[in-house]
């Protein structure tokens, strides 16, 4: 059946998913600087990978194996133009083949520091907590990519980490649709709480914005917004203690189907135990009173965090936006630092989507690729080699040249004592 076939067809996705970190790690410091060094495993990241890498530049990809926003997401990425039905670490996955497939190389390990005080430009790095053995590196460089994205603030309650995924989300705009005719809650009082609100209340039955204080700190017209909205009801002075969940009978890939148009009894389909939201425990400030209400999704609007503290007193950042490093330009990627560009969420605070933040990956690749073009800084090891190759045929009284004599032609087969020669000859003179 259909169905069948899909199912085989999308384990034999992962497996490849999962081996496909065997491939393109970086071999280590060469002689010669690399053009471009890319931080950063997500959209912006890998579209920038892919774009220096088709342009010839051979890319360096600093970043975790684990991280980021989509490589947690466990459901699927609806939203994300031609790939319907793939989950956020399998998209990753096909974009660093792609990357690979083109030159690209990577490195598991994680940027501690940027020196700026000599060019070329040094990235130091080092091994993440977890390993075993702590080493560390430098990389020479000529332009940098920041693209290491923003992590989601979360509240870090009972709940909340294991239902990631099962109803718990910090992005209304990717899993909002999942939830439609269903009660949800946002948790925030800011501009993105009241984003988040709005967009569910365009599909969900009820959502309910809870709000540690009796007014919102959003701008005045969305909150005005969200007040008056029909659909929306405001929980003043509450916050939320613990996520409820219940766990569920799911069948991998098919959980947004129905039972009747899964066959349950096959032997193919594989079941699974999955813990979703089923409700919230609350407590007013005021009065200290624990409630509980029942949900189906919980979506945490507390803010985002960009990981650019490794970036500090390295380049400007925006004033107005801490933590979001400044662009020089209008619509570049260029920061204050000549050869360092800044790609995705990093400089992003406003659409924060993975779609977006390819693009702007791709733009840093083209600013990246300009700017070396201008700086007339190329490929130097293939230059170097060029040089050396041209030097040693001119010194070689074997190559027939010397001096003046630019017209006579080292040939091989001269090395042989001329005794070489073509198919059709030698076989001409057996006969």
């Amino acid at each position: 059946r259909r169905w069948e076939e899909e199912l085989e067809s999308r384990v034999e996705e992962e497996e490849d998913d999962e081996a496909e970190m065997d491939h393109s790690f970086y071999a280590g410091a060469s002689d010669f600087p690399e053009r471009v060094v890319v931080v950063g495993g997500g959209p912006a990241g890998m579209a920038a990978a892919i774009y220096a890498a088709r342009a010839g530049l051979s890319p360096v990809v600093i970043a975790p194996p684990l991280g980021g926003q989509l490589q947690g997401k466990g459901v699927d990425v609806e939203n994300y133009p031609g790939m319907p039905n793939v989950t956020g670490p399998a998209l990753i996955a096909h974009m660093r083949n792609q990357a690979a497939a083109y030159g690209a190389v990577f490195e598991t390990q994680m940027v501690t520091h940027i020196d700026t005080s000599q060019r070329p430009i040094v990235v130091h790095t080092t091994t993440d907590d977890f390993a075993e053995t702590n080493t560390t590196n430098a990389i020479w460089t000529h332009t940098i990519i920041v693209a290491t994205g923003a992590e989601s603030n979360w509240l870090d309650i009972p709940g909340e980490y294991e239902m990631r995924g099962g109803g718990v989300s910090s992005c209304a705009t990717c899993d909002g649709a999942i939830y439609r005719e269903r009660d949800v809650l946002v948790i925030g009082g800011g501009d993105t709480a009241m984003e988040d609100a709005l967009v569910l209340a365009r599909t969900s039955r009820k959502v309910t914005v809870v709000h540690r204080r009796d007014q919102f700190r959003a701008s005045k017209i969305l909150a005005q917004r969200v007040m008056e909205h029909p659909s929306i009801s405001i929980l003043w002075n509450t916050t939320l203690l613990e996520i409820l969940g219940r766990r569920i009978d799911v069948v991998p890939g098919h959980e947004g189907e129905e039972e009747e148009d899964i066959d349950l009894d096959s032997a193919a389909v594989k079941h699974e135990m999955k813990k979703v939201v089923s409700g919230a425990k609350l407590k007013s400030v005021e009065t200290g009173e624990e409630t509980e209400i029942e949900c189906d999704a919980v979506f945490v609007a507390i803010g985002h965090t960009p990981a650019t503290q490794f970036m500090q007193g390295v380049v400007e950042f925006d004033p107005e936006r801490p933590g979001y490093i400044k662009t020089v330009g209008d619509g570049s990627t260029r920061t204050s630092v000549e050869g360092i560009f800044a790609a995705g969420d990093v400089a992003d605070s406003d659409y924060r989507q993975a779609i977006t933040s390819a693009g702007s990956g791709a733009a840093a690749a083209l600013d990246a690729e300009r700017y070396l073009s201008e700086e007339g800084l190329g490929n130097e090891a293939d230059e170097f080699e060029a040089q050396l190759l041209a030097e040693l045929l001119q010194d070689d009284p074997k190559s027939g040249r010397s001096g003046s004599d630019e017209e006579e032609t080292y040939n091989i087969y001269d090395d042989a004592g001329g005794r070489m020669t073509g198919m059709k000859e030698s076989f001409s003179a057996e006969l």
